[in-house]
């Protein structure tokens, strides 16, 4: 297959020429040539100007376009136009709209206005894929093809007749016979036991809770189903393009498809992601989907396809990013691991449902602060040739499995979790203490990290438990939390004390659940105002925690031990000396386990243990929870420092920033500055 990377970042974003007249194409060609853009998506949602009636096309427009690029030096990453069908086809054929659980059949009139499972649909997106294939797969100017866009963004999930029929499917190739599929949904409850396939339903809105495992598997045969309309697309492109690679972008954690069964058939991973301006943590969430992308690709570079330059669109109130933080978020893509900085999109839209979502050409044009910083960006990526390719080394591993998110979050539990943020919780401690993470599914060989954590694994299979077992005895430090190990792959529960096999390897086992419900009224407020209560927390004591306390939130549980040391315990409450934190030491390394959720702090102070009993030298960059971090992440031979906190930092690392030809010892980064450094250690302190 042609190499797509080559000894300069990609850089560029989607472009949209179809929105404006032609008037304008020159001029943006020249703009791209001042920026530095190398790259631009095209074709994303020009199904309907490309096949304006079913069957008869006009490409006169992206002959134009393709050929203009080509000659300016901007390549294409050519998309196959299928994520917006266009009105013919929901009009003559109304049953490929899709369905919601409650039985409504959208309209059209927007965008990824298709049912997954509809033939027709699939036929008419194949039919197009093939035609743009024959046509541009040998133009110059494209290098990689873009399929569909974003999947499941907004119809992850299509409850209509011909999804029920798909899904009966995936069900009888799974299962084969009807009684192995009662056996694992354990239908002899509340009378649901099936006599064939036929009688199955998606799991529509009922008058209760349905079945755990039906809606387990629906959730994966729905992953499966998008999945299944990218794989038609690149079987037509391999078959007319064999050596171009082929893309579509995910959606850092997106809940509704699960990545790790898509990664394998994507040639070159990509993002989509805009972190909240307004939000203070919004660097450390995307420092998790920046490492998530890396692990789906193990360890190969992928491409920051999306994000804006400043403000969406989509939230009630729309932040802009402050002047920096896009630049700041760029080189946090490229220091853990990405080869592209693109953008959505290139010229700000006049007209339309993303008409204030920004851009690189911004509505006021180029005497801007936007744009200045897009010139800034485009300029500095060309002096990065020597990280395109270099790979990132990880001390941790965090494992992350879509199976316990959409088991987790399912009704009828013991609490309502956000697996989403117990994740980010922990990836976050260990970012702030200076490690780089690699995320992974968990039942793959661990055995090379210092440091393993398993956060609420709730769908725990024995393949996993091993795998995780096999870590510590090869000398890993392991931490596993509460709510791992309760269920297996049919969430079928694991008895005598949950855990399952992890039981051995932990040392303890579970009697009983203590989630830690309802609020608490402040002394003398008035219990309906929002601010008189606060949320139940418990008490643990332990001396690794400062002054020798922590406090837990949400979640506590009855543990027993059998052979693992007390670390901690449970001080006051129902729960009163019971175990809170334990260590058990296995083989040459260690297991952990938390029978609680900590405080940023009081995780901070765990993570700080495993590094030292792991061995690590760890210079813990400065960082604080006042609204951001320091990062610093080795990427090859260059260190990026990225200070995304409010206060400034002085550097004192032996070499060069390769930003600003300077050395880095004593230079000072103000909130949302970035070094790019050829050393090995970074060693950061409050500025003066």
């Amino acid at each position: 297959m042609r190499p797509l990377f080559s000894d300069t970042p990609w850089f560029g974003g989607d472009y949209n020429p179809e929105q404006w007249p032609e008037a304008v194409w020159d001029e943006d060609v020249e703009l791209m040539r001042r920026a530095g853009v190398n790259l631009v998506t095209v074709g994303v949602f020009a199904w309907s100007l490309l096949e304006p009636e079913e069957g008869r096309y006009e490409f006169g427009w992206l002959d134009s376009v393709l050929d203009l690029l080509h000659d300016n030096g901007v390549k294409v990453d050519l998309a196959t136009a299928t994520a917006a069908p266009p009105p013919w086809l929901s009009r003559r054929y109304p049953e490929s709209l899709p369905v919601t659980v409650d039985g409504v059949r959208l309209s059209p009139g927007s965008r990824q206005g298709y049912c997954p499972s509809s033939p027709v649909y699939r036929r008419s997106a194949a039919r197009l894929t093939r035609v743009l294939a024959e046509r541009y797969g040998s133009h110059p100017a494209v290098v990689m093809w873009h399929v569909n866009n974003e999947y499941g963004c907004h119809v992850a999930r299509c409850y209509c007749d011909e999804s029920a029929a798909a899904f009966r499917r995936w069900l009888t190739a799974k299962y084969d016979t009807i009684g192995a599929l009662n056996e694992a949904w354990g239908t002899a409850f509340w009378s649901q036991s099936y006599s064939s396939f036929d009688e199955i339903l998606p799991p529509r809105a009922t008058a209760a809770y349905p079945n755990p495992t039906q809606s387990l598997d629906f959730e994966r045969f729905s992953s499966d189903e998008m999945l299944a309309c990218f794989l038609e697309e690149k079987a037509i492109l391999r078959e007319v393009t064999p050596d171009i690679p082929v893309t579509t972008n995910f959606m850092g954690l997106f809940r509704g498809a699960d990545y790790w069964r898509w990664a394998e058939h994507v040639d070159v991973i990509s993002d989509d992601l805009y972190p909240d301006p307004a939000d203070p943590d919004a660097a450390r969430g995307s420092a998790l989907a920046r490492d998530l992308m890396r692990s789906l690709g193990r360890g190969r570079p992928w491409i920051l396809m999306e994000q804006s330059p400043s403000a969406v669109n989509t939230r009630p109130s729309n932040a802009p990013k402050p002047p920096g933080q896009m630049r700041a978020l760029s080189y946090q893509a490229l220091a853990r691991g990405a080869d592209g900085i693109l953008f959505f999109q290139w010229r700000q839209s006049a007209s339309g449902a993303e008409k204030f979502h920004s851009a690189m050409v911004p509505h006021a044009g180029t005497d801007t602060r936007i744009w200045r910083e897009i010139e800034q960006l485009g300029s500095e990526l060309k002096s990065l040739g020597e990280v395109m390719g270099a790979r990132v080394q990880a001390q941790a591993a965090l494992v992350f499995d879509w199976d316990s998110w959409w088991a987790i979050e399912q009704q009828g539990l013991p609490a309502t979790s956000s697996y989403r943020a117990l994740v980010a919780r922990w990836h976050a401690a260990l970012t702030e203490a200076g490690l780089t993470v690699d995320l992974t599914r968990g039942d793959e060989d661990l055995t090379g990290y210092p440091i393993v954590i398993v956060p609420s694994l709730f769908v725990t299979t024995d393949a996993q438990a091993a795998a995780i077992d096999a870590a510590a005895r090869a000398g890993s430090s392991v931490l596993v939390t509460d709510q791992t190990g309760i269920v297996d792959e049919n969430l079928r529960v694991r008895l005598g004390g949950y855990l399952g096999e992890l039981q051995s390897t932990l040392g303890v086992w579970i009697e009983e659940f203590w989630p830690l419900a309802g609020a608490w009224v402040r002394p003398g407020a008035i219990p309906v105002s929002p601010e008189s209560t606060v949320p139940p927390t418990v008490s643990v004591c332990g001396s690794l925690f400062a002054d020798g306390s922590a406090t837990g939130v949400e979640w506590s549980e009855t543990v027993h031990v059998r052979q693992a040391e007390v670390v901690a315990a449970f001080d006051g409450g129902p729960l009163d000396g019971w175990p809170a934190l334990t260590r058990n030491v296995r083989g040459n390394g260690s297991a952990w386990y938390l029978a609680t959720r900590l405080g940023q702090d009081d995780m901070a102070a765990i993570v700080r243990q495993l590094i030292a009993e792991s061995g690590l030298e760890v210079r813990r960059p400065d960082s604080g929870r006042d609204g951001g971090f320091v990062e610093s992440v080795q990427r090859g031979d260059t260190l990026f420092v990225i200070n995304h906190g409010t206060a400034a930092v002085t550097l004192a690392i032996p070499g060069t920033d390769v930003l600003s030809g300077g050395a880095a010892s004593g230079m000072t980064l103000e909130p949302n500055g970035v070094a790019a450094v050829v050393a090995e250690v970074v060693q950061a302190s409050s500025a003066s």
